[in-house]
């Protein structure tokens, strides 16, 4: 019985699928950056991405069964060649659609396009951006990755972003600590970005580290995994049980494999019948009350105001 299991069993708590809600599209691992903190470990060298066939089986799962949300992520979602044919699907079933976007891509070359395709479909961008200092920023993502940021940021905005299409930067901590507050973090970006660069945007979403890959090799490497697994673990809240947001995500990857959250799927904890599931196979209905599959990690999620792709739980 892993930690998180001990808790659920402690505090007589189950986890079990509801309605579903958001379905959660990775499509590939290549990406332009190679974060340290990547819980995909994607990088420009990996190769994984959506094919034609795949996308179009996607595609006909979302003009069926017309999810509230299609949240699109990666790798660099838009490096792969999929990416816009899904925005366009997903935006004409009227869901609301996500792109997870690091920043840099929208200024390499060949993406010249990106800002008005994604402001013309009304597309939702969260973006990473782990502080508002460059020293942190870079440390972590990357020598210039910085003041790339600030001036797609500030494309962004150009294009309406910030304003009346909806802008949300996401904050994830340096090292092995939780998150500070959300609200008071998100009112300090805010009048930052605004004072040093003019830079507007709606939310701010802090998320927890996942102890997985990337994040996961330095912990141990710094002899930190164990001190980072009792602080989770030590600052569990039992409140956030019912928010967690595997219980209305549903994680699929470039192959059509089904998971309850984008950790399980880079742990490769699949959702199963007898064997692994396709998007194609199943309806939304079929997944509910299925019993999630959980690890050690799954401790990030419930650790202090807790952790989602949208920010805290509380």
């Amino acid at each position: 019985m892993n930690r998180f299991e001990k808790q659920l069993q402690t505090h007589e708590a189950t986890l079990r699928r509801e309605a579903l809600l958001t379905l959660q599209l990775n499509i590939g691992r290549r990406c332009n950056q190679a974060c340290r903190h990547c819980h995909v470990d994607a990088a420009p060298w990996r190769t994984e991405t959506l094919s034609s066939e795949t996308s179009g089986r996607i595609q006909d799962w979302i003009r069926t069964h017309r999810p509230q949300t299609v949240d699109i992520t990666g790798g660099a979602p838009e490096l792969c060649p999929e990416f816009s044919n899904l925005v366009q699907t997903a935006t004409q079933a009227d869901c609301e659609v996500i792109d997870r976007c690091n920043l840099t891509i929208l200024l390499e070359a060949n993406f010249e396009w990106l800002p008005e395709f994604l402001s013309q479909h009304d597309v939702t961008i969260i973006a990473s951006l782990p502080c508002y200092q460059p020293e942190n920023v870079n440390r972590q993502r990357g020598n210039g990755v910085f003041d790339k940021s600030i001036r797609a940021l500030q494309l962004l905005n150009q294009h309406g972003y910030g304003d009346s299409h909806s802008l949300h930067l996401v904050y994830n901590p340096v090292g092995a600590n939780l998150p500070p507050p959300q609200p008071e973090l998100e009112t300090e970006f805010q009048e930052t970005l605004d004072r040093n660069f003019g830079i507007r945007f709606h939310r701010l979403f802090t998320i927890t580290n996942q102890p997985i890959a990337r994040f996961a090799e330095d912990l141990r490497q710094q002899n930190r995994w164990d001190e980072y697994l009792e602080l989770l673990t030590n600052s569990f809240n039992p409140e956030l049980i019912q928010s967690l947001m595997c219980r209305s995500t549903l994680s699929v990857n470039h192959e059509g494999d089904l998971f309850d959250c984008d950790f399980n799927q880079m742990l490769e904890l699949n959702i199963r019948n007898e064997k692994p599931l396709k998007l194609w196979e199943i309806t939304p209905a079929d997944l509910e009350g299925r019993p999630i599959l959980n690890g050690d990690h799954c401790l990030a999620c419930t650790a202090g105001a807790g952790s989602s792709c949208t920010g805290t739980l509380t």
